[in-house]
C-alpha cells in the first residue's frame, strides 16, 4: 500500500510526526523530515537524523531537511530535495504546531504570530508548495493534525489564539478536499480523543501526572494509517477523532495504546 510512497511530515523529529513516520516506513515508504531540529534539546529529544535512522531501521527510506515552516524558502527547499530524491511527493502530513494556552491578556504578539506563523501560514504554504506534485502523485493525500471545528464557546475561553490557530489549520483541511478534488487530492484532519504523551504534553499542559492519563502516539499512527489507505476520491474533506477511525476498522479495544494500562484517561482539547 504504501511501498515507495513519498510522504513529507512537518515536524516528525519527535512525538506524533514521527510515530506516524515509523508506522509508514514500517510498510516501506519513503518519509521526509521537515523539522528544526538538529541538535538534541533533552526536554525535547530527537533530530531530524535520529529520526531519519528510525524510519530507516523501520525498513523506509529517510530523508532529513531541516525546515522552519514559517519561511517559504525553507518550505520550497524541502520540496525541491524531496522531488530530487525520490522523484515526487505522494503524502503531505501537516504535524508542525506551535501551542500556547493563554488568554487573550498573556498572549504576546510574539506568541500570537508564532501559533500563526507555524499553524496556519506554514500549513497553508507547505500545502501549496506540494500540490503541484501532489497532483501526479497516487492515491494523494493531504492530513493535517487538528481538531474538528467546534464552535462552543468554551473551547475559545481560555486560549482563543491556540483555538483559532487550530481551526485555521481544520478549514484549510476542508477547503483543500473541495479545491483539489477535480485532482483526486484527498485532504482531512485528524485528532486525539485523550491527550496524548507527547514532550509537548509532558513541558506545557500538565507534566507526569497528564502523561499518565494519556494515550501513546500510536494510536493516531494507526488512525492515520488507516486515513491514508483509502481511496482519495472517496475519502476527504473530514474531520476524524482516532478513536472513531479505528472503530469503523473494528479496531474497539483501545487499551494497548494507553500509557497506564486500565488507567483513567484525560480527553483532549477540543473533544
Amino acid at each position: 500500500m504504501f511501498k515507495n510512497k513519498t510522504v513529507i511530515i512537518t515536524g516528525a523529529s519527535r512525538g506524533i510526526g514521527k510515530a506516524i513516520g515509523l508506522k509508514l516506513a514500517a510498510e516501506g515508504a519513503n518519509i521526509v523530515i521537515a523539522s528544526k531540529s538538529v541538535e538534541e534539546n533533552p526536554k525535547l529529544g530527537g533530530t531530524i537524523f535520529s529520526a531519519a535512522a528510525e524510519m530507516e531501521a523501520a525498513g523506509g527510506k529517510a530523508l532529513a531537511v531541516q525546515c522552519d515552516i514559517r519561511f517559504e524558502e525553507q518550505i520550497q527547499n524541502v520540496v525541491n530535495k524531496t522531488v530530487e530524491k525520490f522523484g515526487g511527493i505522494d503524502i503531505l502530513i501537516n504535524n508542525a504546531s506551535a501551542i500556547s494556552l493563554t488568554p487573550t491578556e498573556q498572549t504576546e504578539p510574539k506568541r500570537f504570530d508564532l501559533m500563526y506563523d507555524i499553524n496556519v501560514r506554514g500549513t497553508f504554504m507547505m500545502s501549496r508548495a506540494c500540490i503541484p506534485h501532489l497532483k501526479k502523485g497516487t492515491n494523494a493525500h493531504i492530513l493535517n493534525l487538528s481538531p474538528p471545528i467546534n464552535m462552543d464557546l468554551k473551547w475559545f475561553a481560555g486560549h482563543l489564539a491556540y483555538t483559532i490557530s487550530k481551526y485555521n489549520m481544520t478549514m484549510i483541511a476542508l477547503g483543500l478536499s473541495a479545491e483539489l478534488k477535480k485532482y483526486h487530492i484527498a485532504a482531512n484532519a485528524l485528532w486525539p480523543r485523550t491527550t496524548i504523551a507527547t514532550a509537548a504534553v509532558n513541558n506545557l499542559l500538565g507534566g507526569e501526572a497528564l502523561m499518565k492519563m494519556s494515550r501513546t502516539p500510536e494510536i493516531l499512527a494507526d488512525a492515520a494509517y488507516a486515513i491514508l489507505s483509502k481511496s482519495s476520491t472517496e475519502c476527504s474533506g473530514n474531520a476524524f477523532i482516532d478513536e472513531e477511525v479505528l472503530a469503523k476498522e473494528g479496531i474497539t479495544n483501545l487499551d494497548k495504546y494507553a500509557v497506564t494500562p486500565g488507567g483513567e484517561l484525560f480527553n483532549d482539547l477540543f473533544v
